[in-house]
């Protein structure tokens, strides 16, 4: 589905993966659970693009449900894998960068209990992104560190055209913006420090992991 010009949603996909086109290539955010790599890779070839036109494959962080179509888009594309550290050392091992310790939620313990049968493949990042760096995409993406999801969870905001990719730092419905999900936030006091920091950047259009791209933004963050 296209957001706006150069971007767009790839549909039925558990965890929302983005797709940005530029003239130098494509720009994949985040991978959907296991097994996406497909649909990602059917929807880029509805674009009129192929495998091969793209070149970065950046991760919010690395839950399942993000990462888990990375190893075989990475085989199909031979694009460049990025995330932040904390995060870089999760995927390389396969598993989320935290345990949750409060009472999980009824999403987390389905989670919980599909796991076994979705395993994300241990991949080593190519790039470790930090805070403030500025990619060649969109005009200029920047890398925001937003922990709080994850202890290293980052968001990416291309201020050209006001659209704010936040991952699990937020989640959104069909009454706006809200603050990460309790049962699986590793750090709610952060989470919410996250949400401020967002809310100050003037995103217009918010594109986050799960739920609906939100096109108005503007005064509809959680604070």
């Amino acid at each position: 589905m296209k957001i706006i010009d150069h971007v767009f949603v790839v549909p039925k996909v558990v965890a929302n993966p983005y797709i940005i086109v530029d003239p130098d290539g494509l720009t994949i955010i985040d991978t959907g659970i296991p097994r996406s790599d497909n649909k990602i890779l059917a929807y880029i070839a509805s674009l009129g693009k192929s495998a091969r036109d793209v070149k970065r494959i950046l991760l919010t962080h690395s839950d399942l449900d993000h990462v888990g179509g990375l190893a075989a888009l990475q085989k199909a594309t031979g694009a460049r894998s990025y995330a932040s550290q904390v995060e870089a050392d999760a995927i390389a091992l396969g598993r989320p960068s935290r345990q949750i310790s409060s009472s999980p939620s009824l999403r987390s313990f389905l989670f919980g209990l599909l796991r076994p049968f979705f395993k994300a493949t241990p991949v080593k990042v190519d790039e470790i992104l930090t805070n403030g760096q500025v990619l060649p995409v969109l005009g200029g993406l920047h890398v925001v560190e937003t922990p709080g999801h994850t202890p290293g969870h980052i968001s990416l905001f291309a201020p050209s055209v006001g659209v704010l990719f936040c991952g699990d730092s937020m989640v959104t419905d069909e009454n706006g913006i809200r603050v990460s999900r309790s049962g699986v936030t590793w750090d709610a006091a952060e989470a919410k420090e996250s949400v401020k920091k967002q809310s100050a950047l003037g995103a217009r259009i918010v594109c986050s992991g799960h739920g609906p791209v939100i096109m108005d933004a503007v005064g509809k963050f959680p604070l």
